[in-house]
């Protein structure tokens, strides 16, 4: 294939931290080590410079003029496009006003448009839902309408989401991880269980921001019933608060946070556990990076039996699918494999057998180029 010049548009990028800026980051970084001219646009958050090269490739932020129910507002993002040759735009949604504005733009300009759907849109207040359906119906619909290629990251997710249920054609192009730096045998960089005192129990984990749509009050009521395993929580968020309110009702050191950590500091969490946790309650998890990390780590996973998140384990060989918002299953797949060696062993075994098989960057990529031809040629038929 040709070098391209690729604009990829994402509502953050670091420092702001989540699976959609992860994996535009990864595939922005391997797309430029292959010759590709990248550059991601995004919206500019406090701190950070209007633009950097990184990994190989540019970032460009955009003025955000607010940010409503975690949405930036950029309605510039378009003069940004505008400010070099682009081949393809290929944006990222949720949050969804950037994939608007690049459609919008990739329109007027006469450039090829792909759309990654990550997740459906929840906004947790009342009358949310009302909100979100007016998007999906108007803006987020021409958004949809106008991409020559829409991905989504799992089968099960693409058959599943109201705002894909109309296109018939759509691409499956999971996330990526990184093998090497989650690796079974990588050197941990520090002793995860000295750090938290957690003496020899098995460790139950938990990576991902502390927001209301992970389950983690799931997690913290499974652990009354997971004795001797404690439950390791890694992250931030707005829920923390409330939810250290509520494992302080559990014994001492059955709950601990450990907070946001380094992310060099990161695999040494995944080689410490004896299960990776992943108890979504909402559409909003629609994959689950950190249950690949985890897996890539050599490490069991237990996820809830969501769409998406269910696809990217195989039930009873690289870990477990619980029932969501029910404490007493997701505990009793929990004690399981934390409490069975041999069974997270061979689990364990399996799932970075899974990771090198399917999520690796690479792969991803591969997959991703293979969409880019796709559309173009299907572009230039159509204009």
């Amino acid at each position: 294939m040709e070098t391209l010049r690729i604009a990829q548009v994402a509502p953050y990028l670091q420092p702001h931290v989540g699976g959609v800026e992860s994996h535009v980051e990864g595939i922005s970084a391997e797309l430029a080590r292959r010759g590709h001219e990248v550059e991601v646009v995004t919206s500019r958050l406090p701190g950070t410079a209007p633009s950097e090269v990184r990994d190989g490739y540019l970032v460009t932020r955009v003025p955000t003029r607010r940010i409503l129910f975690s949405t930036p507002i950029t309605p510039r993002l378009g003069d940004a496009l505008s400010a070099r040759p682009r081949d393809l735009v290929h944006a990222h949604s949720p949050p969804p006003l950037s994939s608007h504005y690049a459609a919008r733009w990739c329109r007027a300009n006469g450039v090829p448009f792909a759309l990654t759907h990550h997740c459906d849109l929840e906004i947790p207040v009342p009358g949310g839902a009302l909100i979100v359906e007016a998007y999906r119906r108007t803006l987020g619909r021409a958004a949809v309408r106008a991409a020559d290629a829409l991905i989504a990251t799992t089968r099960t997710y693409a058959e599943t989401s109201r705002s894909l249920w109309h296109r018939g054609d759509v691409h499956v192009v999971p996330n990526m991880v990184d093998t090497e730096r989650f690796h079974p045998d990588a050197m941990p960089s520090l002793d995860v269980r000295e750090r938290h005192r957690l003496g020899d129990a098995p460790i139950a984990l938990f990576v991902g921001r502390l927001a209301h749509h992970k389950g983690i009050e799931e997690f913290i009521r499974a652990a009354q019933h997971t004795a001797p395993a404690v439950h390791l929580i890694v992250g931030d968020g707005p829920r923390r608060g409330a939810l250290e309110t509520m494992a302080r009702t559990l014994p001492a050191g059955k709950v601990v946070f450990a907070g946001r950590v380094d992310a060099a500091d990161l695999p040494s969490y995944y080689r410490a556990a004896s299960v990776g946790v992943l108890p979504s309650t909402s559409r909003l998890e629609a994959f689950g990076i950190a249950a690949l990390e985890c897996m890539a780590s050599g490490r069991p996973v237990v996820v809830s039996d969501m769409p998406g998140v269910a696809e990217v384990v195989e039930a009873g060989v690289t870990g477990l699918v619980a029932e969501p918002l029910a404490a007493e299953d997701l505990a009793e797949k929990i004690r399981r494999v934390a409490l069975d060696r041999e069974l997270a062993q061979a689990m364990g075994k399996s799932a970075r057998e899974r990771v090198v098989r399917r999520f690796t960057l690479p792969r991803v990529v591969d997959s991703l180029v293979e969409v880019y031809r796709v559309v173009r040629e299907a572009h230039g038929r159509n204009s």
